[in-house]
C-alpha cells in the first residue's frame, strides 16, 4: 500500500503540488489524470524518494520511499528517455542490471525475461540510436523492471509513441497488475486513465480536485447527458440527467427522426467542470 499525506512542493513562486493526499491500495493502478504542468510528475518523484516534500509525507508499505531496502522495490519510468543511445539495448540493460546489484545468473534470467516481456528480443543486440520512439519507451519500461520492483512508477509513457508501441505498453501495464504490480500511471490522456486505472486521482495546479474509479468520477462531477435530435419538427437539443427515459418519452411524440446523437459525460466532461478548461491545455 502506498500512503501520501499533505505532501506540498514549492519552486520560488510556483506551487507545484499543494497539500495532496491519496491512499493507492497493493495490485491497483492509479492513474493521476492532469495537463501538462499540472504537478503529476513532482507527486510521482516525492511519491518515489527523487524529491524531497516540503510538507507531508509518502510511505510504502510503511517505509519511507529513500529507505534503502525500499528503494529496491520502486521501478520508475521517467517521462524523459533514459538510456543510452550509442549502446544496444543488451548493454543498456547489462549496465542497469549491475546499478541494481543483481548477480550474474539473476542478471541474465531478468534480461532476457524483460526484452520479452516488452517484446524486443528480436532487437536486442540493435543499438538504441536505431529504435523508434515507442521502441525507446519500450526498452525504458524493460529496464525498470530488471530488478522486479514491487512498485512500478509510469510518468507519460506514452508520449511520443506511434500506435502499436502504445498498445504494447497497455498491454503491459495490465500484464504487470495480473502480476501483483502497484502501478502509478500519469497522463494527460482520459482515455488512458479509462482504460487501465482502477482509480483516478485529477489534478490542476498542484491540487488534488477529485478522486475514485472512473464511473464514481463521471457520476459525481460529469453533468448530464446532452440528446440531439433531428426530425419533420425541426433540430432540438437538451441535457438531462435520464437520458434513456427522457429520449423515448420524446421520441413517442415524433413521427419521423432523421438523425439522433446521444453523448454521455466522460472523463474528459469531469476535467472540464472541475477546472473550466479543456483536459488538453
Amino acid at each position: 500500500m502506498i500512503e501520501v499525506r499533505g505532501i506540498s512542493k514549492r519552486y520560488g513562486d510556483l506551487q507545484a503540488v499543494d497539500n495532496l493526499s491519496i491512499t493507492i491500495e497493493k495490485g491497483h493502478i492509479f492513474g493521476l489524470l492532469g495537463p501538462n504542468g499540472a504537478g503529476k510528475s513532482t507527486t510521482i518523484s516525492m511519491m518515489c524518494g527523487l524529491i524531497t516534500p516540503d510538507l507531508g509525507t509518502v510511505q510504502l508499505n510503511g517505509e519511507k520511499p529513500t529507505d534503502k531496502a525500499t528503494k529496491h522495490k520502486i521501478g520508475l519510468i521517467p517521462q524523459s528517455i533514459a538510456l543510452y543511445e550509442e549502446l544496444t539495448a543488451l548493454d543498456n540493460l547489462s549496465f542497469f542490471a549491475d546499478l541494481y546489484g543483481l548477480s550474474a545468473k539473476t542478471k541474465n534470467e531478468r534480461m532476457e525475461w524483460s526484452l520479452q516481456f516488452v517484446g524486443l528480443q528480436d532487437r536486442a543486440k540493435d543499438t538504441v540510436s536505431e529504435y523508434s520512439g515507442g521502441m525507446k519507451r519500450r526498452l525504458n519500461l524493460a529496464a525498470s523492471l530488471l530488478h522486479d520492483p514491487e512498485f512500478i512508477f509510469m510518468d507519460e509513457p506514452t508520449a511520443g509513441v506511434d500506435p502499436q508501441s502504445r498498445n504494447k505498453l497497455f498491454e503491459s501495464v495490465l500484464e504487470l497488475k495480473d502480476l501483483g504490480k502497484t502501478i502509478i500511471y500519469t497522463t494527460h490522456y482520459m482515455e488512458e486513465a479509462e482504460k487501465l486505472c482502477d482509480r483516478v486521482g485529477v489534478v490542476d495546479k498542484g491540487q488534488l480536485l477529485a478522486l475514485g474509479t472512473v464511473d464514481e468520477l463521471i457520476e459525481q462531477h460529469g453533468g448530464d447527458s446532452s440528446v440531439n435530435i433531428s426530425s419533420e419538427q425541426g433540430e432540438e437539443s437538451f441535457m438531462t440527467a435520464n437520458p434513456v427515459n427522457d429520449l423515448m418519452a420524446r421520441l413517442r411524440e415524433l413521427t419521423t427522426v432523421d438523425n439522433l446523437s446521444l453523448r454521455r459525460p466522460n472523463l474528459e466532461t469531469v476535467f472540464l467542470n472541475l477546472t473550466g478548461k479543456q483536459l488538453r491545455d
